[in-house]
């Protein structure tokens, strides 16, 4: 019987998780309600208590823009806590889950990144980030790293919803066509995280050793498009489900980075390279397409 704690099971990865590992083990959650994530002593004493053979850290600081004024903050969520959570594994023997993201890479060229480039976050919150997955594989051997992008799901704040709020209550409406990337919904992250577990644990129930299979790993849908691309394929599954929207297509445009200032800098390339996730764990990830239409019938169903 796998012992099993996430953290932040209320988020959109951490609810998408939940739903699908519970199946794996006995399922403890801690949320922000039970303890102070900025807290890595109280959190190590929690988390400890449960004597896991698996830690799911889905706490993450994701405030892009105000990681750049609010700096410590952001630093306790995303690297100082995946750092406890990575010694506490370590000293467990437990295996410990962590996502990170595509800030960590520069964000130029249009080549897909690679696991294995050169990182060079572009802002306060990518650093953070780098700063984390340096920590975890610092503290312990037996990791996930899954570095994702874009992501959003059926519930909670995201682009998708915010794109369907603004395009029923708006008749003009501009989105960024220069920074690409693949729209990653929570579900898919959550589904391949409990794929990778139940290929380890097969692997160590034969009494063999999964240690290769820890590492960083580029968790994202197959293909690429723009904010601009996803946001029309966004309206059209809209308009094809009778969706109301006050928008009117002749007032949709593209602009570019340069029209839409903020104050963290974002990377115009985050095309990943999937291939040794597909590889290592004998997986073939959908497109962003088939996501979003599947995301989009769960968002019209509730």
């Amino acid at each position: 019987m796998q012992t099993i704690v996430l953290l932040a099971p209320n988020g959109q990865v951490g609810f998408e998780v939940a739903r699908a590992v519970a199946p794996l083990g006995k399922l403890y959650t801690l949320s922000r309600s039970d303890v102070d994530f900025a807290d890595t002593q109280a959190v190590v004493a929690k988390v400890a208590a449960l004597n896991p053979t698996l830690i799911i850290n889905a706490a993450a600081w994701t405030a892009v823009d105000k990681a750049e004024t609010e700096q410590v903050a952001c630093h306790l969520i995303n690297v100082a806590l995946p750092a406890a959570l990575a010694t506490l594994a370590k000293q467990c023997n437990a295996w410990l889950v962590h996502y990170s993201s595509d800030y960590v890479y520069p964000g130029n060229g249009t080549t897909p990144w690679q696991e294995t480039d050169t990182t060079g976050p572009l802002s306060v919150y990518g650093q953070s980030k780098l700063d984390g997955d340096l920590a975890v594989i610092e503290n312990t051997d037996k990791y996930l790293i899954f570095r994702t992008s874009w992501v959003y799901a059926a519930r909670g704040n995201n682009f998708m919803r915010t794109m369907l709020k603004l395009a029923q209550n708006r008749e003009a409406l501009n989105v960024v066509a220069d920074q690409v990337g693949a729209p990653t919904p929570a579900r898919l992250i959550a589904q391949v995280t409990v794929l990778a577990m139940q290929q380890i644990w097969l692997k160590q129930a034969a009494s063999k050793s999964a240690i290769q299979y820890a590492g960083i790993y580029h968790l994202a849908p197959q293909g690429y498009c723009s904010w601009y691309d996803f946001a029309a394929e966004i309206f059209s599954l809209a308009r094809n489900n009778s969706m109301p929207l006050a928008l009117k297509p002749e007032q949709f445009k593209p602009i570019t980075t340069a029209d839409y200032p903020t104050p963290a800098a974002r990377p115009a390339n985050s095309r990943l390279n999937l291939s040794k996730l597909e590889h290592t764990f004998n997986l073939q990830l959908p497109s962003w397409q088939q996501q979003l239409a599947l995301t989009f019938a769960e968002l019209t169903a509730q």
